[in-house]
């Protein structure tokens, strides 16, 4: 599946600001069942240079720098992605034997030990593991027991924006059920954390217009997030969204991934002045298929 994405931020400033430094994530990732065939991020005010490098995970990370007084930005990031199917899961081994692998003095890859680890917005926590334990019962198939765990989360949890921030605590949404997609992930990474199983935190999108006769998924209009967990060296990592109980697809496209929230915001910085600020976000994801097809039908 291809699409167009275009993501808008708007900034709003109640005075004027005379400096701002940003650092952002996003574009779209490369990696085998995705390929980024066009990347664009436009800023105004325009600053002198935009700057680009990976991060610790391999991320594309955008910079810039705005040095002259402003009452507002916008920032625009504009891609075209081909998303692919997930392969099918070639292992699927109980989940003991993936967390026999990660504990303390167990020779492992750093690229997937990492992601075992509690993190700033994950703490390992005692309710978190009981709720895991309900799904991961002994000797089940790692990928059997996330699956059922994102079922669980979408069932007991309702998806509320209004009843989270950026900066809630995991265990708070946990407690009050409550959340955005943000949220859900975090609950996840942190069950499955607990069992000494890698997770890591995905930041991406999801496609705005659904297929005929589908509804419109939670989430859409804005950035999304899920996890991935990791089911061994075979299968690898397999990316489930708790929001919306399912496996992750061509319906997902990937930005990021890192430990959680942090590692992986849109859009990080600083502001000197400005006073009060007024933000908007607005984002377009377009299967171009489809719209090939609807616009030979009305010719």
């Amino acid at each position: 599946m291809q699409y167009r994405i275009s993501h808008t931020t708007k900034y709003s400033y109640a005075e004027p600001a005379s400096v701002c430094h940003n650092l952002v994530h996003l574009a779209p990732a490369n990696f085998p069942r995705q390929a980024v065939h066009e990347y664009r991020l436009t800023v105004q005010p325009s600053p002198p240079t935009i700057v680009n490098r990976r991060d610790y995970f391999n991320n594309r990370v955008d910079y810039f720098s705005v040095t002259e007084p402003h009452d507002g930005l916008t920032i625009v990031a504009t891609s075209r992605v081909d998303v692919s199917p997930p392969p099918p899961i070639e292992e699927n081994p109980p989940w003991e034997q993936i967390a026999a692998q990660f504990r303390p003095g167990t020779p492992r890859i750093l690229s997937v030990l990492q992601f075992a680890f509690k993190s700033r917005h994950i703490p390992m926590l005692d309710p978190l593991q009981q709720y895991a334990k309900i799904s991961f019962t002994k000797n089940r198939p790692i990928f059997d027991a996330a699956r059922e765990l994102t079922k669980r989360i979408r069932t007991d949890f309702k998806y509320d924006s209004s009843a989270t921030t950026i900066q809630t605590p995991v265990a708070e949404a946990f407690a009050n059920r409550h959340g955005v997609c943000q949220d859900f992930a975090h609950v996840a990474i942190g069950c499955l954390r607990s069992l000494g199983l890698p997770a890591r935190y995905v930041s991406g999108y999801l496609r705005t217009l659904p297929p005929p006769g589908k509804p419109r998924l939670v989430g859409a209009d804005a950035s999304h997030a899920w996890f991935s967990v990791y089911c061994g060296d075979k299968t690898g990592w397999v990316d489930l969204d708790p929001t919306n109980d399912m496996l992750c697809s061509t319906d997902h496209v990937t930005n990021a991934w890192g430990r959680d929230f942090e590692d992986v915001t849109p859009i990080q910085g600083v502001v000197v002045g400005g006073g009060a600020h007024m933000m908007s976000v607005s984002v377009d994801v377009e299967p171009l298929e489809e719209m090939a097809t609807q616009s030979q039908s009305q010719s």
